[in-house]
C-alpha cells in the first residue's frame, strides 16, 4: 500500500527510525479481518504489480504532486497494488472531530508488503515477505489491544479509539539502504541511509471511515548488518524495526523528551513480548550498541562488503586489468579485492581478466586467493584478453623479454628480465642466444623492454614510436616498463573479438584499469573506471576516476558502481 508523501521537514533524526508525514496510499489491498476476539482469516496470496510515479492527483479539492525527485522512473514492485505516488505541503488546523458511530462488525485490517524492484529476488526476503503478510496484522492487532487501557502521557493522541474506523490501512515496504537514503536526502536532508522510516498518513480533518496509518519502509541492508552484530536473524530484526515503526504511526516518539523515550521503549518491549518475538526494541538495542561503542549506522558513501546481495547488477561483464589494477605494488591481490571480485560473481556478474600477462601467471595469481579452476574467475578455458602479436628485432643491449602463448624468451639473462617471474609471477624466462632462432622458431605474441623511468620516456619509446610508424604500437603498462605489439592487437580490439563472440554489446560491460594500454578498453566499455595510480593517458578516457591499486582501487569500483 502506498500513500502520499509530504515535505514537512521533522526534527533531526536521534536514533534509527523517524516518523514522516509522508506515505503511499492504495486504490486496493489485500484484506485480513481481524475480529475482537482475534480470529484472523488470512489474505489471498498476493498478485505482483509495478508501481511508477504520476504527476499530479485531486482528492478533496487538494492537489497532490510527485514528491520523490528521481533520475530516472523507478519501479516498485508491490504485493497486490498498483497506483501512482504523489505528494503535496500540508498545513493542519486544529478542528473537533465528529465521533463516528462504532458498527459491531469485524475491524478489517488492510495490509500491503512491498518489495523494492531495486531489490533482487533473495530467496530469503521473499519468504521474509511473506511471513510479514502475517506477522503484521498480529502487530496491529496487539497494538491497538494496548492503546485501550494504556496511560502513557506523551503519545500524540490523534489515533485512540481505532474501533471507531471500518477498516485499517498499512504498507510495509521492504528497500535497500540506496532507496531509504535517497527518502532521507529528498524529504529529511539526512544524506544516510537508515534501518526504519515511519510515515504517516493519517489526517484526523478529513474524518474518513479509513484509518491510513501510513507507510513502514524498512533497509533490509541495514537490518542485516544490525541483525549479524546484534546475534539473530534478519527475520527477527525486521520484526523489531517494524514494532518500532508501528509505534511511531500510533504517536509514539522517542525524539521530543526522555519521558517519550522512555514510554516508547517500555511499549517496544511489552509488544515484542506479547507477539512472542526474539530481541529487544529497537531503542533498548540502540543503546547496547552505544555502549559498546558501535556504531551501526554510520555514514558509507558507497555499498559495503556482503551487501551485494540486495542490490542488481548494472552490468552483465567487468574487465579487470591485473597489473597496477587487481594487483597492488607488491604484485599481490588483497583479500578484500579477492572478495569483491568473489561477491560479484556470485550475483551473476561474469569477470574476465584483460592483461598482458600469460594465462599461468593469471592463475597463479588468481589461485592464491582461491578464485581461479572451475568456479573462479578464471580457468584453462575460460574467457580472456591477452595482447597479442608483436615482431621484433634487437639491436641494442636493452634486457628484453618475449612472450610465446605460456613461455618467455629472453636474449640474456638480467635481474630486471628475472623480475618477471618473481616479482610478476609470470614463467621463467627461457634463453635464446641467438635473435633469428628467437624470432623464425617461436610465435610472438609481444615483446616488453625494461629500463629506468627516464630511460623508457625519453629514448626507448621516442626511438620506437619513430622506428614502427603504424607497422606496431607502442604502449606502455608500467612507467619502466615499454611493450611492443602488432597494430590493431590492444586489449580494446580483443575486448571487442571477446564482445562479439558472447553476443555482448560494450553497454553491458564495465572495466577496470590503470595502464595506457587499458585505453581502448576503458573507452569501449559503458562505464570506464581508471584507478588513481594509473597512467594519465588512461585516466583522460575513463568515465571515473577510483582509488588506488593499494587502497583496493578495483573492489571499491566494484561495490560503487558494479551494482
Amino acid at each position: 500500500m502506498l500513500s502520499r508523501l509530504s515535505r514537512t521537514t521533522p526534527p533531526p533524526l536521534a536514533m534509527a527510525a523517524r516518523v514522516l508525514p509522508r506515505s503511499f496510499h492504495p486504490t486496493a489491498a489485500s484484506a485480513m479481518s481481524v475480529s475482537t476476539n482475534s480470529h484472523f482469516i488470512l489474505p489471498p496470496s498476493p498478485t505482483v504489480a509495478h508501481i511508477s510515479f504520476g504527476k499530479s492527483l485531486s482528492i478533496i479539492g487538494r492537489k497532490f504532486h510527485y514528491g520523490l525527485n528521481c533520475k530516472e522512473d523507478r519501479r516498485w514492485s508491490v504485493a497486490g497494488w498498483s497506483g501512482k505516488v504523489f505528494a503535496s505541503q500540508r498545513e493542519y488546523r486544529k478542528s473537533r472531530k465528529r465521533s463516528l458511530k462504532k458498527k459491531e462488525k469485524e475491524l478489517e485490517l488492510s495490509v500491503n508488503i512491498c518489495i523494492e524492484e531495486q531489490l533482487p529476488d533473495d530467496p530469503e526476503i521473499v519468504d521474509i515477505s511473506e511471513m510479514l503478510r502475517l506477522n503484521v496484522p498480529m502487530a496491529m492487532k496487539f497494538a491497538f489491544d494496548n492503546l485501550k487501557d494504556s496511560d502513557y502521557q506523551t503519545r500524540d493522541r490523534a489515533i485512540n479509539d481505532v474501533g471507531c474506523f471500518e477498516s485499517v490501512e498499512l504498507s510495509v515496504l521492504l528497500c535497500n539502504d540506496e532507496f531509504i537514503r535517497e527518502l532521507n536526502k529528498d524529504w529529511r536532508d539526512v544524506d544516510s541511509p537508515t534501518d526504519v522510516l515511519s510515515m504517516s498518513q493519517h489526517i484526523p480533518e478529513l474524518e474518513l471511515p479509513i484509518l491510513m496509518l501510513g507507510d513502514i519502509v524498512i533497509s533490509v541492508e541495514t537490518a542485516a548488518r544490525q541483525a549479524e552484530e546484534r546475534g539473530h536473524s534478519l527475520l527477527d530484526e525486521i520484526r523489531i524495526l517494524l514494532v518500532h515503526g508501528l509505534l511511531h504511526l500510533l504517536g509514539f516518539d522517542h525524539e521530543i523528551s526522555d519521558e517519550a523515550e522512555a514510554e516508547m521503549e517500555k511499549e517496544e518491549e511489552l509488544l515484542l513480548k506479547c507477539l512472542g518475538w526474539k530481541g529487544k526494541g529497537l531503542i533498548q538495542s540502540a543503546y547496547d550498541a552505544e555502549a559498546a561503542g558501535s556504531s551501526l549506522l554510520e555514514n558509507i558513501d558507497r555499498k559495503k562488503e556482503g551487501s551485494l546481495r540486495f542490490y542488481r547488477p548494472k552490468f552483465s561483464y567487468i574487465f579487470c586489468d591485473m597489473d597496477g589494477t587487481l594487483l597492488n605494488s607488491k604484485s599481490q591481490i588483497s583479500s578484500a579485492t579477492a572478495e569483491a571480485l568473489r561477491e560479484a560473481t556470485s550475483r551473476g556478474v561474469k569477470v574476465v581478466i584483460a592483461t598482458g600477462k600469460t594465462r599461468p601467471a593469471a592463475i597463479t595469481l588468481l589461485k592464491s586467493v582461491g578464485l581461479a579452476g572451475k568456479d573462479g574467475i578464471i580457468s584453462e578455458v575460460s574467457p580472456g584478453v591477452f595482447v597479442q602479436a608483436c615482431l621484433y628485432s634487437l639491436e641494442h643491449r636493452i634486457p628484453l623479454a618475449a612472450f610465446s602463448e605460456d613461455r618467455i624468451f629472453t636474449l640474456f639473462h638480467h635481474p630486471l628480465v628475472d623480475s618477471l617471474h618473481t616479482i610478476y609471477n609470470e614463467p621463467k624466462a627461457e634463453i635464446i642466444p641467438s635473435v633469428e632462432q628467437l624470432l623464425t622458431g617461436t610465435d610472438i605474441q609481444k615483446v616488453i623492454f625494461f629500463d629506468t623511468v627516464e630511460g623508457v620516456s625519453s629514448t626507448l619509446r621516442p626511438y620506437w614510436e619513430e622506428s614502427l610508424g603504424d607497422n606496431a604500437s607502442v604502449v606502455q603498462a608500467q612507467p619502466d616498463i615499454l611493450e611492443i605489439v602488432p597494430p590493431g592487437s590492444s586489449k580494446g580490439s580483443g575486448v571487442k573479438i571477446l564482445l562479439d563472440h558472447l553476443g555482448v554489446s560494450p553497454k553491458e560491460i564495465m572495466a577496470i584499469g590503470d595502464g595506457e594500454n587499458d585505453v581502448e578498453m576503458l573507452k569501449l566499455a559503458s562505464l570506464g573506471v581508471a584507478l588513481s595510480n594509473g597512467s594519465e593517458k588512461a585516466k583522460a578516457v575513463a568515465d571515473v576516476i577510483g582509488a588506488s591499486n593499494d587502497e583496493n582501487g578495483a573492489a571499491d569500483a566494484i561495490y560503487r558502481y558494479a551494482f
